[in-house]
């Protein structure tokens, strides 16, 4: 099992940054690569970023590349997102999320662990 816990989830003007990051206890955190999703009100959960389990390759949903990135410090448990030149749109509750097996990063469906979530919200 893995328990994951996001934090740094805030109001923010739209051009601001914040860091959100996943602390993580349990099994193995480096064993497992990890991923960002996010979920307006009304919408499905989509992806953000995924990260391989020792941090050399990264991948971004259209929406955020250039923006948002995302890294690992496996000494430290933790998973962050790093979010530059926020957007309205950007206004989701965002999630950690762990994944034992299967290729497709951007796919909720792949991952076994999730956290709790951390509310990001952008005012205009």
């Amino acid at each position: 099992q893995v328990q994951l816990v996001e934090s740094g989830g805030g109001l923010v003007q739209a051009g601001g940054s914040l860091r959100l990051s996943c602390a993580a206890s349990g099994r193995t955190f480096n064993s497992y690569p990890m991923g960002w999703f996010r979920q307006a009100p009304g919408k499905e959960r989509e992806f953000v970023a995924a990260i391989s389990w020792i941090g050399g390759s990264t991948y971004y949903a259209d929406s955020v590349k250039g923006r948002f990135t995302i890294s690992r410090d496996n000494a430290k448990n933790t998973l962050y997102l790093q979010m530059s030149s926020l957007k309205p749109e950007d206004t989701a509750k965002y999630y950690c999320a762990a994944r034992t097996g299967g290729s497709l990063y951007y796919q909720a469906a792949q991952y076994d662990y999730w956290g709790q979530g951390t509310q990001v919200t952008v005012s205009s």
